[in-house]
């Protein structure tokens, strides 16, 4: 598909069939791609597609194998990403690349700080930093700790510095992976600010209602090919989705949970009565059933993974019991530690794979069989000959795309990482699964897999709780949902009550202060 708009003004920055290649592996295959000044071009597609090569690529930090770079018509060859910094291309990535213990103004002006008398001047930086983060909104004192501020002033600070070390062009890696609703707002704002400076932005996000709203042009890669570029200015979603998996989306039929909710789930398999800990999840009374999927939605701070993280022994309750259903008779269950909660055959996939979930630099093989050993104590290892058949095993049956066992899981992209970690835990053969976010930030094909899976392992008869910012998601496979607000379980919802709305009525009403803001609001 020919780049849309080609015509429409000089391009900025102009990348023409871009190869790049890693063990034999085209990772970029012939790939074009170009942003005009002004404008804000959505860079797409599944994990693995080449997205993170292409601006690795483009900023130096890889040397490309092929293919040619212009920037304002200018052929350009970055040796590393100091020298695209000083040619003009400058990025900021979801894991904002600062010195928290830093200040604000130190981290701006690092590696070129401001001298006198051969001493920096400390007054003059102050000052300078000061000016320059006001330009973005910010009222905050530079001479503060970076690490005062909320992930998203300091993604704010981060696109300052990179704004003011390159000035062309800007690429922002799911810049909004760890924001709310109205730091995103803010943030828009200030692309919207850049955009209109003739700043050339670079936009990659697995959000699509984002690419709607903010970009001009999108560009999907597949594969490590270039699928097509599109105007999105008229643009059917569809189509795009399309694009990004390489074949037209058939209706899928996804059976509705809700719809099957009061009574159709099983018995209990374990109830947590007056369950707490002070300080991050006011007690609660909850039973799970056998073959059942119970959502879990709130905001930003509600205690979702609190929630999570006192079921699966993470932080031990003070406050309840957890009562097992799963024998002759029901027992008490000392949920002081992880390893107490994987011998009562729990299991939890956590939100944030990278910090908590996947061990990098271990193989896939090595990751699948971790808890499985785990629980089986170091005294008993696994043969290598049983790590390889449960590895393989797990590998074909959630389609976990790797060309080796033996390759180290930090070579994987977040959707094939993630089901990493969704066989680590298959493969202790739980009875209650935790899984919190299970689909952020991974892509559209992944995503699906991933909701299939669920059906699947209710159907199976394994319990499921899911936590999820995804309220459409969660309405569909869910029995039941869960409701948190201010670090409380507020609502509980079954039946036709399970609706986004119902969900963002709950959220929004049941709060301790509801009842005063209605009569403030009056």
């Amino acid at each position: 598909m020919p780049a849309a708009g080609e015509g429409a003004g000089h391009p900025l920055l102009d990348a023409r069939q871009i190869t790049k290649t890693f063990l034999g592996m085209k990772a970029l295959d012939q790939v074009d791609f170009s942003l005009r000044a002004g404008e804000v071009h959505a860079l797409l597609g599944e994990n693995g597609a080449g997205k993170s090569t292409m601006i690795k690529v483009l900023t130096g930090a890889y040397r490309r194998d092929g293919g040619t770079v212009r920037l304002d018509g200018v052929p350009v060859d970055p040796r590393d990403v100091t020298e695209a910094q000083a040619l003009g291309i400058g990025t900021v990535y979801q894991e904002v690349n600062l010195l928290p213990n830093l200040t604000v103004a130190e981290n701006l002006f690092l590696g070129r700080e401001p001298k006198r008398f051969g001493f920096i001047d400390v007054r003059a930086m102050n000052r300078m930093a000061a000016a320059i983060v006001s330009r973005y909104g910010l009222a905050i004192d530079v001479a503060a700790l970076l690490s005062d501020y909320s992930v998203a002033i300091r993604q704010i600070v981060a696109i300052a510095r990179a704004v003011d070390l390159s000035g062309k062009v800007l690429i922002l890696d799911e810049p909004t992976a760890s924001l709310d609703a109205a730091e995103v707002e803010t943030l828009f704002a200030i692309i919207r600010d850049l955009k209109a400076r003739g700043l050339g932005i670079v936009f990659i996000t697995h959000f699509f209602d984002q690419v709607f709203r903010i970009a001009d042009r999108a560009t999907v890669l597949r594969n490590g090919k270039l699928v097509g570029t599109v105007d999105i200015e008229g643009l059917d979603r569809l189509d795009l989705v399309s694009m990004m998996l390489g074949h037209d989306l058939a209706v899928e039929e996804s059976r509705d949970r809700a719809a099957t909710a009061d009574g159709a789930a099983g018995t209990p398999l374990v109830t947590f009565d007056n369950f707490g800990k002070r300080g991050q999840v006011a007690p609660f009374d909850l039973t799970i059933r056998r073959g059942e999927v119970v959502g879990v939605a709130g905001l930003l701070g509600s205690g979702r993974t609190q929630t999570a993280e006192l079921m699966f022994g993470i932080h031990e309750a003070d406050s309840g019991t957890a009562t097992l259903y799963d024998g002759s008779k029901p027992r008490v269950l000392a949920l002081r530690s992880p390893r107490a909660a994987i011998e009562a055959d729990f299991g939890f996939c956590p939100e944030d794979r990278k910090e908590d979930g996947i061990i990098a630099d271990l193989s896939v093989r090595e990751n699948i069989v971790l808890a499985l050993q785990a629980r089986r104590g170091w005294a008993r290892p696994l043969s290598r000959r049983e790590q390889v058949e449960i590895a393989d095993r797990y590998i074909a049956a959630l389609d976990i795309r790797t060309t080796d066992r033996e390759k180290p899981i930090k070579f994987l992209s977040g959707g094939n990482q993630q089901k990493a970690i969704l066989a680590r835990w298959l493969a202790t053969n739980p009875k209650f699964l935790i899984l919190d976010e299970p689909t952020r930030g991974i892509d559209v094909g992944a995503h699906a897999e991933i909701i299939k899976l669920i059906e699947r392992l209710c159907d199976d008869g394994v319990s499921l709780l899911v936590i999820s910012s995804e309220l459409e998601e969660l309405v569909v496979y869910s029995h039941r949902i869960i409701v948190l607000s201010d670090r409380r379980h507020v609502a509980e919802l079954t039946g036709e009550a399970v609706t986004s709305a119902r969900i963002m009525q709950a959220m929004a009403d049941e709060g301790p202060d509801a009842a005063k803001n209605r009569e403030v609001a009056a």
